[in-house]
């Protein structure tokens, strides 16, 4: 059977060299659009090389140059975009209007930049931080007008950002003495690993019943309370954090006089932890859950991710 051809923009990111990895896993032609303006970034130029090194194909193409952006999507049956729309970060969403464009010239599938809260439950969002939601959907209206074949990953919380942390704000790393209870902190919340979130990913690209979809990455052992994953913490090392539970109006209240950046973080952080948003829905005949879809996946369990933080 004929392996699909996809090409992968934003291969040198985050989440986009995950998702090369497992497009080359899965024995797939994989193509990462190499940006002209990339420069003297000797970082990102040394992932091209050892990608390419490992069977990817780099294309050449520019944001600035609707017809290269055609070149390289026609090369291909599926593109993804894993370009970043994290304040903190970079935030370039809209770019991937440009993307639309071309790729309805072509006839490709996609897959755009999303990877986290599905805009879609998001219409009561908190301004500033809404306007991520916001851009996805124009991105989504964009792509459902021209027709273009589509699936949508949500993908909840990135676990290099939420556990090894037990889901504190400004630091990577555990707490070693004391740490910050949202709510009750009885809300469930999804948590991913990132490498499952590719393997997830590329599993869906060429899977008819995720076609104009959104897969819902819900394994079942990885929807947790922020209580239940400081417990799991608390277990495996054996000690006691001291806790503060923080109330809904004195989380919001640090939003005044926080810098743009930070107003955007706590905003995304009150509709996870406050509010569930991750799972106070049920997924609709519009959408597939993806660990039911792929039973094959043996995805990290938060116990074992854990693991690895410790003595660190």
């Amino acid at each position: 059977m004929a392996k699909t051809r996809v090409l992968i923009v934003g291969g040198t990111g985050y989440i986009g060299k995950r998702l090369v990895k497992a497009s080359l896993a899965e024995g797939h032609r994989t193509f990462i659009l190499r940006r002209r303006e990339i420069g003297l970034d000797i970082d990102k130029l040394q992932v091209f090389l050892e990608f390419k090194r490992q069977g990817a194909e780099l294309v050449e193409g520019s944001f600035s140059d609707h017809r290269s952006l055609v070149e390289a999507v026609k090369k291909v049956d599926v593109v993804i975009c894993a370009i970043s729309g994290v304040h903190f970060r970079s935030h370039n969403l809209l770019l991937q209007l440009k993307l639309v464009d071309a790729i309805n010239e072509a006839g490709n599938r996609f897959l755009p930049s999303e990877f986290g809260m599905d805009p879609a439950q998001m219409e009561h969002a908190l301004a500033p931080g809404r306007v991520t939601f916001d851009e996805k959907m124009t991105v989504r209206k964009a792509i459902e007008e021209a027709k273009i074949p589509h699936t949508y990953i949500s993908a909840n919380c990135f676990a290099g950002y939420f556990v090894g942390n037990l889901s504190q704000m400004e630091t990577l790393l555990p707490p070693k003495h004391k740490l910050s209870i949202y709510g009750d902190g009885n809300v469930k919340v999804v948590f991913m690993d990132e490498e499952d979130v590719a393997t997830y990913t590329i599993k869906s690209i060429d899977d008819p019943r995720t076609l104009n979809k959104t897969v819902y990455l819900w394994p079942p052992e990885n929807i947790l309370s922020q209580s239940e994953l400081v417990g799991k913490w608390e277990n495996l090392t054996g000690k006691s954090l001291d806790k503060t539970c923080i109330s809904k109006e004195d989380f919001l209240a640090n939003m005044e006089g926080a810098d743009f950046v930070m107003q955007v973080g706590l905003g995304h952080f009150y509709h996870n932890f406050f509010e569930g948003c991750l799972t106070n829905f049920e997924i609709g005949e519009d959408g597939e859950e993806a660990s039911r879809l792929y039973p094959e996946v043996e995805y990290t369990r938060i116990h074992d991710y854990l693991n690895r933080y410790l003595d660190i």
